[in-house]
């Protein structure tokens, strides 16, 4: 579906990860680097917040390899 790095303060390697989606919005997973382990969650994001996040630049699309 798609992965995403989060806008971080300092050298934090945080993304999210898309893993489904819904009519009014998405299904995702957010790893978080806290001090070297990594802190996930999963959680609902709406179309309307997921649009912001991209246009504003908090989220980036990562390549696929």
């Amino acid at each position: 579906m798609g992965t995403y790095t989060l806008k971080s303060i300092g050298k934090s390697k945080d993304y999210m990860t898309i893993v489904r989606e819904m009519e009014d919005g998405y299904v995702v997973r957010i790893v978080r680097d806290e001090d070297g382990y990594n802190d996930v969650t999963t959680d609902y994001m709406s179309k309307a917040l997921f649009d912001s996040c991209i246009r504003t630049g908090y989220l980036t699309k990562v390549a696929s390899a």
